[in-house]
C-alpha cells in the first residue's frame, strides 16, 4: 500500500497523541474517500443529458403552441387569477 505524509502543527499533533487509541490513518483514509466520492458525484451532476434537454425543449415548444404563444409565466398568472376569482 502506498504511503503519503502530511504536515500538521505541533499543537494538533499533541492532541492526536492524547487520543492515541484512535486510528488516525483510518480516519484520514475515510475522509479522503469521502472527498473523492463527493467530487465524482459533482462530475456526474455536471454532465449534460442532451436527450433529456431535447425532450424538455420539445415539451416547452408544445406548451408554447398550445397556449397561443404565451410564455409559461403568462399562463401561470392567468391560472392563478382564475383560481382567485372562483
Amino acid at each position: 500500500m502506498p504511503v503519503i505524509s502530511i504536515r500538521i502543527d505541533e499543537k494538533l499533533k499533541k492532541k492526536m497523541d492524547e487520543l492515541s487509541y484512535i486510528n488516525w490513518s483510518e480516519i484520514i483514509r475515510r475522509k479522503i474517500e469521502e472527498v473523492i466520492e463527493e467530487e465524482e458525484k459533482k462530475k456526474k451532476r455536471g454532465r449534460k443529458d442532451y436527450k433529456r434537454i431535447a425532450e424538455a425543449s420539445v415539451k416547452s415548444y408544445e406548451f408554447f403552441l398550445n397556449y397561443g404563444g404565451k410564455s409559461s409565466e403568462e399562463v401561470i398568472r392567468e391560472w392563478r387569477d382564475r383560481n382567485w376569482q372562483s
